[in-house]
């Protein structure tokens, strides 16, 4: 197994691509901290790991709220006694419109849920990584990377290239703690967050890309999946990819390139 006896936090865990990691960082022999606002999701997850015969433990937190991810990390030492592999996925797409109509509040919760939270969870995971090491691995995306014609997600996208800046940043100054820092740029994928995206006043700017439209040249237009991108977060939190830090890694089958 890949990640035997190490130990990985995995924010966003009730759903989608962290839930998918989750299961399979956990497969692969790492007890997992599933991280998630939603008591009855993170259960869940947690269950459905045991169930698999893995070790898990549940966390409920915000990750855009200082004392509750504190409070959530000393308990995966309290438990487990270090933490080796960090995957900061939760996050939002929030609020899509244009810019005049966009509200400062909602600007605000895009950029305290996406941005600051990553912050957060890396704040305070980071002094127990560099007691031994680690990986750390944040999901971006191909908004505000490469792709920019998502018209009305400024916020969002704004969040997205930060998450870069911030994982080149940390990456140089954590080397020296053999604490690697990547990020994976999904594409398209099937998961339920662009359901809840609200999207206001867009009608009349021009032609916003909706999913039925994108073009992915690898598979002939059907949506990546969370197991998928689970993999690639496996890659980056094992050693298999002890000499890659600083790096992001787009993974959308072609999209952002078409």
């Amino acid at each position: 197994m890949l990640l035997k006896n190490k130990v990985a936090l995995v924010t966003g865990a009730g759903s989608g691509i962290a839930k998918a990691t989750a299961f399979l960082l956990a497969q692969e022999g790492a007890k997992v901290a599933a991280l998630g606002r939603t008591v009855d999701d993170i259960k869940l997850t947690v269950s459905e790991i045991h169930n698999q015969g893995c070790e898990a433990m549940p966390l409920i937190a915000d990750i855009s709220q200082p004392q509750e991810m504190q409070q959530a990390v000393e308990k995966i030492i309290d438990e487990w006694e270090c933490l080796d592999i960090v995957f900061a996925n939760a996050g939002i797409n929030g609020v899509w419109a244009p810019i005049e109509d966009l509200l400062p509040e909602e600007w605000d919760k895009t950029i305290n849920v996406n941005l600051r939270g990553t912050f957060l969870t890396l704040k305070y995971a980071v002094p127990y990584l560099k007691k031994q090491g680690g990986s750390v691995i944040i999901t971006s995306s191909v908004n505000g990377t490469r792709v920019f014609n998502n018209i009305g997600s400024t916020a969002y996208s704004c969040t997205k290239a930060a998450q870069v800046a911030l994982a080149k940043m940390i990456a140089v100054e954590l080397a020296a703690y053999h604490i690697r820092v990547n990020v994976i740029c999904p594409g398209a994928i099937a998961t339920n967050v662009h359901q809840t995206t609200q999207r206001r006043n867009l009608e009349n700017i021009r032609e916003n890309a909706e999913f039925p439209g994108i073009k992915i040249p690898l598979t002939g237009g059907e949506l990546g999946s969370s197991e998928q991108i689970a993999q690639l977060v496996l890659f980056l939190a094992s050693d298999t990819s002890s000499h890659i830090t600083g790096t992001e890694i787009w993974i959308d089958a072609g999209e952002s390139l078409s």
